[in-house]
């Protein structure tokens, strides 16, 4: 009876020890744009609420979580919203070189380039991105009065917004405009301004996004992809990198996915399981942030109403769903 108790107190120990150890608190890293906020607590309340899990959050660029991720001490387990080939350089070093971080299988497709309000278009003929590199576009994108005009090109930490310096480099527009990194929410909020106002508005841009939905804005057109021509090398990779690259090209199209550090599958085998399998859809995505940014609604709120009404996608991610 004695060695009963204490084989049955030690499988009880044993079992205990592995569930506290497949519910290791996964720690959801928070890039600064809108989609990344939005899918980070996606990801967090599917977690919570559906695998029981518990969930942290934590604010970072990409370089920070993928090294994070890469270390797999649960600091930063997850990218939310993970964009190619914009962050090829963590994916090649992390995904397949080191094999630390893993990436989701589902997907969604994203655009990118430089917008402006439409009746920049249908007023100034202003369709191509190589209107942006003319004396008359230097007139009438200058909003601060010092005699060159400005495009904005992305936050400071987005791989887009080096690849967006080179880009308009390269097109010869910084001769006419000058390139701006203020972060997202203060150029937003100037862009209303300018809009309001019906002045000229040169920016980056990519969807999903609200912006498409907010105002009335037209992608410039640009040389369709070529390899040849798009050479980009980000700062983890060449110290030297802006005079390495030349990109005179468009951009080739998005994939956007989500990432995990590998080490989640034996610290948190079903939240890893789970990331492996997530999928979001792009005008959903876009919905979401058009409630959170431009309605002013609260994130989880708007979020947990989502996972409500998505039951069927969020069971396919958890590998519920039968057909």
């Amino acid at each position: 009876m004695k060695k009963l108790t204490t084989l049955t107190a030690t499988l009880a120990l044993a079992l205990g020890s592995t569930s506290a150890l497949a519910q290791d608190k996964v720690m959801v890293g928070e890039p600064s744009w809108p989609g990344a906020k939005i899918m980070s607590r996606v990801i967090g309340q599917v977690i919570e609420t559906r695998l029981g899990g518990e969930v942290g959050y934590a604010p970072g660029a990409n370089a920070v979580i993928f090294a994070a991720m890469d270390g797999g001490r649960g600091d930063i387990d997850v990218h939310p919203d993970v964009w190619l080939p914009n962050q090829s350089s963590f994916t090649d070093e992390y995904v397949d070189q080191k094999g630390t971080v893993a990436l989701s299988s589902g997907n969604y497709e994203g655009r990118a380039g430089i917008c402006v309000p439409n009746y920049m278009v249908e007023d100034h003929n202003i369709k191509s991105i190589y209107d942006l590199a003319t004396p008359v576009a230097q007139e009438l994108f200058d909003s601060d009065g010092d005699g060159m005009g400005e495009v904005w090109v992305g936050a400071s930490g987005w791989a887009s917004t080096n690849t967006f310096k080179v880009r308009v480099r390269d097109y010869g527009i910084e001769t006419f405009l000058t390139p701006t990194t203020e972060d997202e929410t203060v150029f937003y909020s100037r862009l209303k301004d300018q809009i309001d106002q019906k002045k000229g508005a040169a920016f980056y841009c990519y969807a999903p996004h609200y912006v498409h939905a907010l105002y009335d804005v037209t992608i410039l057109e640009e040389p369709e992809h070529d390899a040849a021509t798009y050479k980009m090398v980000q700062p983890d990779q060449d110290a030297d990198w802006y005079n390495n690259s030349h990109v005179s090209t468009g951009e080739p199209v998005k994939t956007v996915t989500v990432a995990h550090s590998k080490s989640l599958e034996q610290r948190n085998p079903a939240a890893a399981s789970f990331l492996s399998n997530i999928n979001m859809d792009a005008d959903q995505l876009s919905g979401l942030t058009y409630e959170v940014v431009v309605k002013g609604r609260d994130t989880d709120e708007v979020v947990a109403e989502w996972i409500a009404a998505n039951g069927d996608m969020v069971d396919g991610w958890l590998g519920l769903k039968t057909n």
